[in-house]
């Protein structure tokens, strides 16, 4: 199974509002709206720049993101 990672994330209340209520109409928990909304968005970057190498991949650090449970 795949580690979750957590990460904070400051948005305006009217924009956690509607965030909130679109992922309500969608039947969709917060988490899974947010982490369809980044597959979309990382699916977006690579089909106009490129896939992501797994190298560049490599180079970044999530130690900040991860969590020992």
């Amino acid at each position: 199974m795949k580690q979750s990672c957590n990460i904070n994330l400051r948005v305006s209340e009217d924009l956690l509002r509607k965030f909130l209520f679109i992922a309500e109409k969608e039947k969709l928990s917060p988490s899974s709206k947010f982490s369809a909304m980044v597959r979309n968005n990382v699916q977006y970057y690579e089909k106009t720049k490129g896939r992501i190498s797994d190298a560049d991949l490599k180079r970044i650090d999530i130690s900040e993101y991860t969590s020992e449970e």
